[in-house]
């Protein structure tokens, strides 16, 4: 009774269980099957009295764990590539540009000052830089300056100005002075129509603006020419194409820096304000 007591008489020459053998490192080993759970018969602990508790061989969860934590070892060895994968953005793509509203200002508002002498001097900065402003202040007054004189740039309209008692004359300078800024705000506005229709994404106000500003600085030099030697004179032919040309070349520049256009797009969308200046100012058709 001893003997069986103290454990003699079973089969204690069985081999203990071994446990599930580990992979080396760097190399993903398949994960130990689960075994079955085995309740061994229990033994009285040394001493008598009591009965030990029974033992569990074989943690699959804690095997488990293993398997990860040495695939993640082996993953970030040298020489190893751990493939990952990147969330989408629950709150959508920050990043999508919304063709409609109008981009975030490049640069300071101009004085008046620098924004007339960068048209003339650096038109490509001054035209990027003021895509995002309104200039109706010196687009309205330098207009409608420019429309009072040029009345007198056209040999038949100052004839009959001149003529005119003074009382009729101011009231038809200064008709004259408001059909030119209507006028530009119509062709400023037509630009800028063709031009979003051509996949542009500028402002409307800063493309009317500076489209008006474009139409009277350009034609300044013509025009001083013009009061004195008249409209039909040779020299004042010339000058009134050469700046046409440039009124062309500041159009372009300017729809394409407004409007993020390829200059061929921008000169298309400046065409119809093009041609009505050919034929309105420079041949003398007002």
């Amino acid at each position: 009774m001893a003997g069986f007591r103290n454990g003699r008489g079973r089969d204690n020459n069985r081999p203990p269980q071994q446990q599930p053998q580990q992979a080396p490192y760097g190399y993903n080993a398949a994960p130990p099957p689960h075994p079955q759970q085995q309740w061994p018969q229990q033994a009285p602990q040394q001493g008598g009295g009591g009965y030990g508790e029974p033992e569990y061989f074989g943690d699959p969860y804690g095997a488990q764990q293993q398997h990860h934590q040495q695939q993640n070892y082996a993953a970030n060895t040298p020489g190893h590539t751990q493939m990952f994968s990147v969330n989408e953005d629950p709150y959508g793509n920050a990043a999508t540009y919304d063709a409609g509203a109008p981009p975030a200002p490049t640069g300071p508002r101009l004085p008046w000052k620098a924004l007339l002498s960068g048209i003339v001097l650096r038109p490509g900065p001054t035209f990027l830089q003021m895509r995002d402003h309104a200039v109706w202040g010196p687009a309205l007054t330098v207009t409608f300056l420019y429309g009072l004189l040029a009345i007198f740039g056209f040999d038949k309209a100052r004839e009959e100005a001149i003529n005119a008692t003074l009382s009729t004359a101011i009231p038809y300078v200064l008709m004259t002075g408001v059909g030119f800024v209507v006028a530009g705000l119509i062709m400023g506005a037509v630009t800028n129509t063709l031009a979003r229709q051509l996949g542009g994404d500028g402002s409307w106000q800063p493309t009317v603006g500076l489209s008006m500003l474009i139409m009277s600085i350009t034609d300044a030099p013509r025009l001083v020419f013009a009061l004195f030697l008249g409209g039909e004179n040779g020299l004042v032919q010339v000058l009134g194409w050469l700046t046409w040309l440039a009124a062309g070349a500041l159009f372009t520049m300017m729809v394409s820096r407004s409007h993020d256009l390829p200059w061929p797009k921008a000169l298309g969308a400046s065409a119809i304000q093009l041609v009505a200046l050919l034929s309105l100012i420079k041949l003398g058709m007002l």
